[in-house]
């Protein structure tokens, strides 16, 4: 069995570090700090045997060279469509590549999710999603590059995958995405609870994280523009003119 911690950053980042009891590797997941991680791994006595990155923002790629230089055998593994941008990567992985780690007997499977990024990826291993910035409790990543289109399809990979996936994304955004959540699905009963449920995580300082698949698909609105009554609601003739105005809407939200 493995555990998986979030390791805070900056504001509102988690770097995931997913270990196993009485096994001294580890896997670090989108490092844009090294210092708060290089002291989890001296807490833990533990040894990054990969670093997954799941695109080339800073906030997921700071921590890179510094971790290098006390770990010089560590793997890097990363979008090659972004490799440019992020030279330190040591492998480079492609949409429906596997990555295999055997120090810890692990298996992911390469999604490629352009939106966000043009490259972003996510990792998958059931039911662990190593999502990034490209789905969030409650939210979708802001469009920096793709386009709606490309979004929701990438949205659309990831609905595809089992109920029970864990969504491990990479900030505490949830309180502000249920916010505008809740301009969409005022009436949305699961959205509620849910609200509540994570205001008291946040009140006891505990992540809102990870995020079930089944629960995002009731409550999340980038999820949800399949619709028809939400469509109607919102006098859009499609899901994804439903999707692309719901995201410019977010852009502008005050939360």
């Amino acid at each position: 069995m493995y555990h998986i911690t979030p390791v805070p950053a900056f504001e509102d980042n988690y770097i995931w570090v997913l270990c196993q009891q009485d096994n001294p590797s580890c896997i670090v997941v989108d490092p844009g700090d090294a210092g708060p991680v290089l002291a989890f791994l001296q807490q833990q006595q533990k040894i990054p045997a990969a670093i997954l990155i799941t695109h080339h923002h800073a906030d997921h790629t700071g921590g890179i060279t510094e971790l290098q230089q006390h770990f010089p055998n560590v793997r890097v593994i990363g979008p090659a469509m972004e490799h440019s941008r992020i030279p330190q990567l040591i492998e480079t992985v492609n949409d429906n590549q596997v990555v295999v780690i055997p120090q810890l007997d692990l298996t992911f499977a390469v999604i490629a999710l352009p939106g966000h990024t043009l490259g972003h990826i996510a990792f998958y291993s059931a039911p662990v999603l190593f999502s990034g910035d490209t789905l969030f409790s409650a939210g979708c990543g802001r469009l920096f590059e793709g386009s709606p289109q490309q979004m929701w399809q990438s949205l659309q990979k990831l609905l595809a995958l089992p109920d029970s996936t864990q969504i491990y994304c990479t900030h505490e955004y949830t309180l502000a995405n249920l916010k505008f959540a809740l301009t969409v699905e005022p009436d949305n009963a699961a959205l509620l609870e849910y609200t509540q449920r994570c205001h008291d995580l946040r009140l006891a300082k505990q992540p809102t994280l990870p995020a079930e698949l089944a629960k995002e698909k009731q409550i999340n609105p980038f999820l949800r523009c399949t619709n028809k009554n939400l469509q109607q609601k919102w006098q859009k003739d499609s899901a994804l003119a439903l999707f692309s105005w719901l995201r410019a809407s977010k852009d502008q939200f005050k939360s």
